[in-house]
C-alpha cells in the first residue's frame, strides 16, 4: 500500500518538473518569436532607407534566386492512397 503512495507521489513530482520544463520552453519560444518578429521589422525597415537613399537600387529588378522552393500546391489526400493490387 505504500508503495502505491511512493510511486504517486514520484508521478506528481515529475509532472511538477515537466509542467515547469514546458513553461521554461514556452517562454524562450516567446522571446524568439519576438526576436524574429523585430528582425524582420528592422530588416525592411533598413531596406526602405536604403532605398530611399539610392533610388536607383530599388528602381532595378532583383534578380531572383535559383534555388527558390516551389509553391505548395493542393494535393487531395486520395491520390496519396496505395493503390489496391
Amino acid at each position: 500500500m505504500v508503495a502505491v503512495w511512493i510511486v504517486a507521489g514520484l508521478a506528481v513530482l515529475l509532472a511538477l518538473a515537466a509542467l515547469g520544463a514546458v513553461r521554461r520552453l514556452s517562454r524562450k519560444l516567446d522571446a524568439l518569436n519576438q526576436s524574429y518578429w523585430e528582425l524582420r521589422y528592422d530588416y525592411t525597415r533598413l531596406r526602405s532607407q536604403l532605398a530611399r537613399l539610392d533610388p536607383e537600387q530599388a528602381e532595378s529588378p532583383q534578380p531572383e534566386p535559383e534555388s527558390q522552393p516551389a509553391a505548395v500546391t493542393f494535393v487531395p489526400l486520395s491520390s496519396m492512397r496505395k493503390k489496391e493490387q
